[in-house]
């Protein structure tokens, strides 16, 4: 591999990241907080960039779209809370595993009926569609350099309203003990609503800041789910910190290890064996990854003992 190819696939793996990490947040929250296994997680990041292409479609602006896909996430996330979520939270987690999947077969459906089957593409907003020249051979598009930092700066506010705010002394207090907290007086299932609006906000988020990036089609949050889950758990659950350099690790061993696993593999194989073990390998990665660190740290990197 050059050095061109890997500082592309480097910062293709921190983009990646980042995006993990705004799925992750949401749902590490929500899961920390709550004890909520909310596997329709996915479905709101595939809303926000649904919306986002609706609203686009309406006022031509991206940035437009993006506040009023915000918006529209949030409120729509509040209303499966309300309607639906709210009612399993004092059941165990199978009925939630098993009302959460419904609710992902019924909206990956609803999409179909009301956009369609085939995949929906967003432009890239014009002040964002130039490319950067990073080296002499190198040029980067300014749009995923710009998910980059505002991923970032996102990862720093939460952390800071986590750490620094009532409400985040909250959010913590009830990750270690809801009952207690609900003892001391705070309405809980307030708490509850606020985390789940915030979360399903920043998965539609996610989804509209990678429209631009990926085709837009039913189900495209189902595989990220799984990564996501994979994310929160090595960062440790509830722990804003730990999703951040736990999405970060799992953006670039996935995005170099697709570009390496064959080149490693043709130092121990032929090529022709090479090239079929080597895909195998690098989608196996990211779950390796996991069980070493699961083994040596069973509550993950940074768990979340009363603060983020």
């Amino acid at each position: 591999m050059t050095p061109t190819l890997f500082l592309i696939q480097l910062l293709n793996g921190v983009q990646f990241g980042v995006l993990l990490f705004l799925i992750a947040a949401g749902l590490t929250l929500v899961f920390g907080v709550m004890g909520f296994i909310n596997l329709a997680h996915g479905v709101q990041y595939m809303i926000g960039a649904y919306l986002t292409f609706m609203f686009y479609q309406l006022t031509g602006n991206f940035f437009s779209a993006l506040l009023l896909g915000l918006i529209t996430a949030l409120i729509l996330g509040l209303a499966l809370e309300a309607l639906v979520f709210r009612h399993l939270y004092d059941r165990d987690h199978l009925d939630q595993v098993l009302a959460t999947f419904g609710i992902i077969l019924f909206v990956n459906e609803a999409v179909k009926v009301i956009w369609g089957p085939a995949t929906l593409t967003l432009p890239t907003p014009d002040i964002l569609s130039a490319s950067l020249q990073l080296t002499d051979n190198l040029k980067y598009p300014v749009y995923r350099l710009a998910l980059i930092a505002v991923g970032a700066a996102v990862a720093l506010g939460l952390y800071l309203v986590v750490v620094k705010t009532r409400v985040g002394m909250l959010i913590r207090a009830g990750a270690s003990n809801a009952e207690m907290v609900s003892a001391l007086g705070v309405n809980i299932r307030r708490l509850f609503t606020i985390v789940f609006g915030f979360g399903a906000m920043l998965a539609g988020f996610a989804g509209a800041m990678a429209a631009p990036i990926f085709t837009i089609e039913p189900g495209m949050g189902d595989d990220l789910l799984i990564v996501a889950f994979v994310v929160i758990v090595i960062g440790g659950i509830g722990s804003i910190r730990g999703a951040f350099i736990a999405a970060l690790l799992i953006g670039l061993i996935d995005t170099l290890g697709r570009s390496l696993a064959t080149d490693a593999m043709k130092l121990i194989f032929d090529a022709s064996a090479a090239n079929q073990i080597g895909p195998s390998l690098a989608s196996m990665l990211i779950y390796i990854f996991m069980a070493a660190v699961l083994f040596f740290r069973p509550q993950g990197l940074f768990p979340a003992r009363g603060a983020a």
